[in-house]
């Protein structure tokens, strides 16, 4: 997700990053296949040529029976369109109340104290958990960041610590119970509604108490002046994507943490590769000394890490699962092994950098029954992707002759350079990643990397870039893709097959950009999302072309606002299902298990440009979802139906 990602490559280690492998992958004879691989080198200028070689990489003649919607046009509308027979609707917004607290002030007054029984500013990924299955349930979902421009009435002038505060109750993580219930028109079952006040409803906030849990809790390198025992934080920020855990917890999952510390001594050679610089994007550390790491310098290692909460146990204290590592996570998909184990798959979202993989070392039953928390006793792996098209998960422990000299610790606190002595294949800003359990298949969502193939040396690797050529014409990538592994009989296997499911982009300008889509045009996926029904729902974030749309980039031009669209994996048709308001992002999709509701996140309309400080500025380009012009702009989750009542997607 968008978050506040500044662009920065902080992965300077010379690992083999998937752009060279896929252009090894493609030129051998060997994975194209006898006539296939003929035909794929006479028509070296298109990469579409290469992949529709690859079998199951572009079954064009099949039509899906998924998708029996008309997909829409894409739109620079201030406003969010879905299909004919289809309804949205707002269910809740920034500021509005998870329970029985204040209302939103338009004006944005509320204190720091209301912001902290309001939903939380910019919300992200999210999860469904049914108590009456479809009817009735808790949503659970991230507030990644704020735009502090639009939090306060006077945007951030006069700075001082009650700002600070509302700002940091405006992160973390909000819980809302829903239900259907009445009769009316949205999906012949009635209405959905927050209900309050609800017993389950509360926030969790930059300012929320949190354990730490796992191998590092304890170790020096955790504790500050406020916490000398290294096992209690103080809140979760940048939330972004999150994880659902088979014995009904929710994994939140903290992304551009960095961004939030100033540090303007010299840095240790951890703190560069985690991005720790001067450049604070939030002024906390003006009045919240836990931010300023010329003070605390060990505040920082107590963020980024993915975080356990218990939705139906409101009196609960999350828990930062340290085995996971820590880095920028973007998601924690989990999947339950055959026997009984736990797998956890999370990307680190920054240029460059891995994808990881957990294995818990019991299986999750027998784990809980003997008091060990599953995702404390585990194994935690990083990707290499090899041209042969199979892989292999490297392990990240001290046993690992590349990490020799390394501890645990070390490990888990370091994740990033321990994934560089490893030699993980570095991507294209992996993000969220989904399975599909029935094919042993996982899949994940490689936003964009610009920075690929520029020209002299690459600051990372120190070598020389390649130009745009027949083997690699997607040096810069600017739109990204969707890369997949399975596995041959079960998901805790250290090695596996791999090939892209797509590369997204303008199939009008293949030539440039590569594009091999089925359907309607994306760049940038982001968010993904299987369906119990196998259907792929994927979501873009054009980030920063969208903030002025009289001034979006030319690379961006033909996608318009960021969308969400659903691919059938079969035959990998696609079609276009919903357009967000102007400079907002498409963040989180849900459905019920009758997949009769869903539920869609809508993240930052109207955002600020950067260095902005007028709240009330009549060139805001959104005022979504209230339409009113010049009104303030609110992120929001928007429940979607089928008129008739039918299954989303059908």
């Amino acid at each position: 997700m968008s978050g506040i990602d500044d662009g920065q490559i902080s992965n300077r280690s010379g690992n083999e990053d998937i752009h060279e492998v896929i252009e090894k992958r493609l030129s051998r004879r060997s994975f194209l296949g006898g006539a296939a691989a003929t035909v794929a080198a006479a028509s070296l200028g298109n990469i579409t040529s290469l992949l529709a070689a690859v079998p199951d990489a572009a079954d064009h003649v099949r039509k899906s029976t998924l998708l029996g919607f008309h997909g829409i046009p894409v739109s620079t509308a201030d406003a969010l369109i879905v299909p004919k027979g289809y309804s949205a609707r707002v269910l809740i917004a920034w500021g509005d109340p998870v329970s029985n607290g204040p209302s939103f002030k338009p004006d944005a007054s509320n204190t720091a104290d209301e912001q902290a029984q309001q939903w939380g500013m910019h919300n992200d990924g999210f999860v469904y958990f049914p108590i009456n299955g479809s009817v009735r349930g808790l949503i659970v979902q991230n507030n990644e960041y704020t735009d502090d421009v639009l939090l306060f009435p006077d945007g951030v002038a006069n700075w001082n610590v009650a700002k600070t505060f509302k700002s940091q109750n405006a992160h973390g993580v909000s819980i809302i119970e829903v239900r259907k219930q009445g009769k009316g028109p949205a999906g012949r079952g009635g209405l959905w509604q927050v209900i309050r006040p609800s017993k389950y409803a509360r926030r969790i906030t930059g300012r929320t108490p949190i354990n730490i849990g796992g191998p590092v809790a304890g170790d020096p390198r955790m504790k500050t002046s406020a916490d000398t025992s290294g096992t209690m934080a103080l809140g979760t920020i940048n939330n972004c994507a999150m994880g659902l855990t088979p014995w009904g917890t929710y994994l939140t999952c903290e992304e551009n943490f960095n961004g939030y510390f100033r540090k303007s001594a010299e840095r240790s050679p951890m703190e560069v590769r985690y991005g720790i610089s001067s450049n604070a994007h939030y002024l906390w550390y003006t009045t919240d000394t836990r931010f300023d790491a010329d003070i605390e310098p060990n505040e920082a290692n107590r963020f980024g890490w993915i975080v356990e909460i218990d939705p139906f146990d409101p009196g609960s204290t999350p828990v930062k699962r340290t085995a996971l590592g820590r880095f920028k996570h973007e998601g924690a998909k989990v999947q339950e092994a055959r026997d009984g184990r736990v797998v956890v798959y999370s990307g680190d979202d920054e240029q460059f950098e891995y994808i990881f993989k957990y294995v818990s070392r019991l299986p999750w039953r027998q784990a809980r029954r003997q008091g060990i928390n599953p995702l404390d006793d585990g194994t935690l792996y990083v990707a290499k992707f090899h041209s042969t098209g199979k892989g292999e998960w490297l392990p990240l422990t001290p046993d690992n002759e590349a990490l020799s000299g390394w501890t645990l610790s070390d490990v888990l606190i370091n994740t990033r350079a321990a994934a560089d002595l490893a030699g993980a294949t570095a991507m294209d800003r992996p993000e969220w990643i989904d399975t599909f359990p029935g094919s042993l298949t996982a899949i994940a969502t490689l936003t964009n990397n610009t920075s690929r193939g520029t020209e002299g040396t690459n600051p990372r690797t120190g070598r020389s870039n390649p130009g745009v050529d027949a083997a690699n014409p997607r040096a810069r990538n600017a739109h990204g893709q969707l890369i997949r592994w399975n596995y041959a009989k079960d998901w805790t296997e250290n090695t596996f097959r791999w090939d892209l499911f797509s590369l997204a982009g303008d199939m009008a300008a293949a030539a440039a950009d590569g594009s091999n889509i089925d359907g309607d045009i994306y760049s940038s996926p982001d968010g993904i999302y299987v369906a119990p029904s196998g259907r792929l729902w994927i979501q873009t974030d054009v980030s920063g072309s969208s903030i002025n749309p009289e001034k979006r980039s030319a690379t961006y031009a033909a996608f318009g606002n960021n969308q969400m669209l659903c691919a059938d994996v079969k035959t990998k048709e696609t079609k276009r299902f919903l357009v967000g308001p102007n400079t907002s992002e498409i963040t989180g999709v849900f459905v019920t298990p009758d997949e009769r509701t869903m539920f869609v996140g809508i993240q930052h309309p109207g955002e600020s440009p950067i260095g902005s400080n007028d709240p009330s500025n009549p060139k805001r380009y959104s005022s979504w979802p209230e339409g009113k012009k010049g009104g303030r702009p609110r992120s929001a989750l928007v429940v979607i139906n089928k008129d008739d009542g039918g299954v989303i997607g059908s």
